[in-house]
């Protein structure tokens, strides 16, 4: 069975898949295009260090993450098409806070957006939303 950490990033990933119309992936490239759609990457973070409760011993995380979403410039409106995606990001990350229960909570920020530039390649906008993973586990591996 694997971790819980890692059950829980099967869980975001799994969420974000039920965008419509996006390419998601775990821990990719940046690639050279961007699908139509629009690319949505899920960057698995650093936990971080965890609180300790000795009694029972417990490990508290909060796993910060990241999830980046990109799309190819020369559309009509980059922006809104950005905007757009963003709020399909945060209503599918809205509709399971606890990631089958798996976490406790489940918290993103606002999104820093900019523009990426890959050598030979079309111009990239794109945006990193930063997320918290609030969960405990037994051990500090999981």
């Amino acid at each position: 069975m694997s971790s819980i950490r890692e059950q829980i990033l099967a869980a975001l990933l799994a969420r974000l898949q039920t965008i419509p119309g996006a390419t998601i992936k775990r821990e990719a490239p940046l690639p050279e295009a961007v699908p139509a759609g629009g690319l949505i990457i899920l960057r698995d973070g650093d936990p971080g260090d965890p609180e300790v409760l000795l009694s029972p011993l417990s490990y508290l995380w909060e796993h910060q993450t990241e999830i980046e979403v990109i799309l190819q410039r020369g559309q009509d409106d980059d922006s809104a098409a950005l905007d757009a995606l963003l709020m399909a990001v945060g209503t599918a990350l809205a509709a399971d806070r606890s990631l089958g229960g798996l976490a406790e909570w489940l918290d993103w920020g606002a999104p820093k957006t900019s523009g990426l530039a890959i050598d030979g390649a079309a111009a990239l906008r794109g945006a990193m939303v930063p997320i918290t993973i609030h969960y405990g586990s037994s051990d500090p591996l999981g």
